[in-house]
């Protein structure tokens, strides 16, 4: 059996979006829509076996369309920051659109997140589905004819699987993620802050005084804020004065996921006494941006909530922000021909 379509409104400009339903086991069920190739709803039974929804979200295509937030969405070509809105790869100084001061973000106005992605009839399951992407050489100021697919899909051991490919024609920079934003007690109950968090990390790399851009350090965590090698609760230190918190309004910071990049591997937990939900994020990516909502404010999302400061956490793996105009780290470039593939899988269970 496949998933059930359902219509999700119409764009500004008129183009149909659909929503399509996934049913895995453990109660697992998610929504996600070919807008943005987005996660729009994940529904899993607390310790009572009440349903609660644990992403924010959107009740239609509109408000994925107006938002400023990215809820659950699939961010490309490349995410989170690059100085100036402008690299060079191959000796060619290539400009971006600056969407965030002087700088780009998630790709800037015409990422991935703000289209229409085609879903893969032949790839369309009950608990799985593809969403794929054709990005023309020189859309959003990269380089190379690009095809990219992200399929969801509901595994048997209660998880959530992302997994990307793509193909370009020319050497071109790539770095996607999604943007869900989650809250153990359910999208509409609150802030996350007493809700735990641990961070298979130990290092992060610190941001700038003018922005959100990493400094260059890849830094320790060990008596820092930083440091949740052990289980702690997301607000038990955020508001400590700490000059690196002060510069993000919380946390919005890379950190470096322990253990071989390339390799499927533990890089998060977090759990919540109240629900009883607990979470582990894996993945093969080397690293993992932690965002606590510092800038959501006043959004209105499904069944009426209204999204706030902290209304939810994220866990956005990745490579190192930045990292083309920045010595020292790693630089992933996506040769011509190659098969780029990234898995990350977020697994749910229920807390003893």
């Amino acid at each position: 059996m496949k998933d059930t379509p359902i219509q999700f409104g119409k764009t500004f400009s008129g183009q149909a979006a659909e929503l399509c339903r996934l049913t895995g086991t453990n109660g697992l069920e998610a929504d996600v829509t070919d807008y943005g190739a987005t996660l729009v709803s994940l529904r899993y039974p607390d310790h009572k076996g009440t349903v609660r929804d644990l992403v924010l979200g959107y009740d239609s295509v509109l408000g994925y369309e107006t938002g400023s937030c990215y809820f659950g969405a699939t961010v490309g070509r490349n995410a989170n920051r690059i100085r100036g809105a402008v690299f060079d790869l191959n000796g060619q100084e290539y400009h971006l659109s600056a969407n965030e001061g002087k700088n780009n973000l998630h790709s800037g106005p015409n990422g991935y997140s703000f289209r229409l992605w085609q879903i893969s009839e032949r790839r369309r399951r009950e608990n799985s589905i593809t969403f794929f992407l054709e990005s023309p050489d020189g859309d959003q100021g990269f380089p190379g004819n690009l095809e990219v697919s992200a399929t969801y899909e509901l595994t048997g051991d209660g998880a959530l699987k992302i997994h990307y490919e793509a193909v370009s024609d020319q050497n071109t920079l790539i770095n996607m993620t999604n943007h869900g934003y989650f809250n153990l007690n359910g999208h509409n109950s609150g802030n996350v802050l007493e809700q735990w968090m641990e961070l298979e990390a130990e290092y992060y790399t610190p941001v700038c005084a003018s922005s959100a851009l990493p400094t260059g350090e890849i830094r320790q965590v060990a008596g820092s804020p930083f440091d949740f090698r052990r289980p702690k609760r997301i607000g038990q230190e955020i508001g400590d004065g700490d000059i690196q918190l002060s510069r993000a309004g919380g946390y919005d910071h890379n950190f470096v996921i322990d253990g071989t990049s390339g390799v499927l591997r533990k890089a998060a937990s977090a759990f919540s006494e109240e629900s009883g939900i607990g979470m582990e994020v894996w993945t093969d990516l080397p690293c993992v941006q932690f965002y606590t909502a510092n800038f959501v404010e006043g959004q209105r999302g499904k069944e009426g909530a209204v999204y706030g400061k902290r209304s939810g956490f994220c866990l956005e793996t990745q490579y190192y922000p930045n990292s083309i105009n920045t010595p020292g780290f790693p630089v992933f470039v996506l040769s011509p021909g190659k098969r780029w593939e990234a898995t990350t899988i977020y697994r749910f269970y229920h807390i003893k």
